[in-house]
C-alpha cells in the first residue's frame, strides 16, 4: 500500500498538514492495547517464576520460544493467533523470573528499576520520534535484521566463550538494534507495510524485551 493511502494529507489556507487514515489508527490502537495487555501478562509469570524460584533455564528458552513465535505467524489472521500470543510472550516472562531474582539477590532492585526507566523512554521516544515525523524507514529493515542476526549469533557464541568484552559488544549491539526495529516496525504500520496487529505487537515485545534484558546486562557489568 502506497503512502498516500496511510497518511491523509490536506492543504488549508497555504498550510500542509498530515493526519494518519482511519486504518492506520486502527491498527495502531489495536497494536498497542495488545502490547500493553501482553507486558501486563508477561509482568505476571515473571513474578510467579520469582514465587516458585524457577530455575534458569538457559539455551533451552529457545526451543518453546521458536514454537510459539511459529505459531503466532501460522495463526496471525485467526483468533488463535491471540493465544499464541499470550503463549509466547507469558513464557517470555517467565523465563525472564530467574534472571530478575539473581539481579534482586545480588544488587538489588536498583539494576532492575534503571534498566525499565530506560527501556520505558527508549521506547515511546523512538516511537514518538516516528509517529511525529511520519519517516518511512522501511529502506532500514535489511540492515536491522541481518544485524539482529549476527548479535544473535554471537550471543550464543559467548554463552560458550563467556568473554567479558563479547558480552558487552553483544548487549550494546541488541539494545541498539532494538531501538532500530521499534521505529521500524512503527513506521512499518503508518505507512502500510504492516496491516497485522498481531504481528506489529509481537515484533515490538521482543524488541521491548530485548532492550531490557540488553540495558540491564549493561547496568550489572558496570556495577561490576
Amino acid at each position: 500500500m502506497n503512502d498516500q493511502h496511510s497518511i491523509v494529507r490536506s492543504s488549508s489556507s497555504g498550510i500542509t498538514s498530515t493526519a494518519l487514515s482511519p486504518e492506520v489508527s486502527k491498527v495502531l490502537r489495536s497494536t498497542y492495547l495488545l502490547l500493553g495487555a501482553t507486558i501486563t501478562f508477561s509482568a505476571v509469570m515473571a513474578a510467579v517464576a520469582m514465587a516458585v524460584n524457577a530455575p534458569y533455564f538457559g539455551l533451552w528458552t529457545l526451543l518453546p520460544y521458536f514454537l510459539c513465535l511459529w505459531m503466532v505467524e501460522k495463526n496471525k489472521n485467526s483468533a488463535a493467533g491471540l493465544l499464541w500470543v499470550f503463549a509466547l510472550t507469558g513464557w517470555m516472562g517467565f523465563t525472564i523470573g530467574p534472571i530478575l531474582s539473581y539481579y534482586l539477590a545480588t544488587s538489588g532492585s536498583e539494576p532492575i528499576l534503571t534498566a525499565l526507566g530506560a527501556t520505558a523512554l527508549v521506547f515511546f521516544g523512538a516511537s514518538g520520534y516516528v509517529l511525529t515525523t511520519k519517516k518511512n524507514l522501511s529502506f532500514m529493515g535489511g540492515f536491522l535484521m541481518v544485524g539482529m542476526l549476527v548479535a544473535f549469533v554471537a550471543g550464543i557464541a559467548n554463552v560458550f566463550l563467556e568473554i567479558r568484552g563479547l558480552s558487552l559488544a553483544v548487549s550494546s549491539a541488541f539494545a541498539l538494534i532494538s531501538t532500530g526495529v521499534i521505529m521500524w516496525q512503527t513506521s512499518a504500520i503508518i505507512h502500510g507495510g504492516e496491516r497485522n496487529y498481531i504481528s506489529a505487537t509481537v515484533t515490538l515485545f521482543v524488541m521491548i524485551y530485548n532492550l531490557f534484558l540488553s540495558l540491564l546486562q549493561l547496568i550489572g557489568l558496570s556495577d561490576d
